[in-house]
């Protein structure tokens, strides 16, 4: 009757250990997978970043060639992503897919009809949320991959130009200090001429 009831309890605390083992590796498991998710996305996150960058740059250098001998300097955009890519003046290796989206960007169309940018169709919350490189700063505070737009320009592009100078209304640039001496506002004195014959100073 004891070496039954000495076997009955060795079989519960088997089966109580198999259990917990299952647990634990059902735990491990879920952790695992959930950190190859997250490594994956940022893989394409970042593969995304790189492609956008590229495509929005070859749409500026397009845009900066197409205008060359132009008197009008309006923005002038490709008709296809393709457009980018052929010889003998490509700006573009060749024409990427969205890495998140999958498949074709979402195109965003200037006035004109022009290709002026591109998007991911992926509403995806992103990992990375600041720390952005200078060409796409603005992403920061994006809260999908959709709010990534790749365009031209772009706020941060336009950001990077010179700012003009704080406080000067136009027409009042700053003039070089007077000569000792000078009445404020008047006029530069302006040099006489030597009279024919004179002596000239060394």
């Amino acid at each position: 009757m004891r070496l039954r009831h000495h076997l009955e309890n060795t079989r519960g605390i088997t089966y109580l250990a198999l259990m917990f083992s299952i647990v634990l590796i059902g735990i491990s498991v879920s952790a695992a997978a959930r950190q190859w998710t997250v490594m994956v996305q940022r893989e394409k996150e970042a593969d995304l970043m790189a492609k956008g960058i590229e495509i929005q740059n070859a749409l500026a250098l397009y845009s900066a060639y197409m205008k060359i001998g132009r008197i009008m300097p309006a923005e002038i955009y490709p008709q296809s992503l393709a457009e980018l890519t052929r010889t003998p003046k490509p700006f573009l290796r060749r024409v990427y897919e969205d890495p998140v989206g999958g498949g074709e960007w979402e195109y965003m169309r200037a006035p004109t009809g022009g290709i002026m940018g591109v998007r991911s169709k992926s509403k995806a919350k992103p990992i990375k949320e600041r720390d952005f490189p200078l060409a796409v700063r603005h992403f920061e505070g994006r809260k999908t991959y959709h709010d990534w737009i790749f365009q031209h320009p772009n706020p941060s592009s336009q950001s990077m130009l010179m700012p003009p100078m704080m406080g000067l209304a136009p027409g009042n640039m700053p003039q070089q200090p007077a000569a000792q001496g000078a009445v404020p506002g008047a006029p530069a004195p302006q040099a006489v001429p030597p009279m024919p014959g004179a002596p000239r100073n060394p």
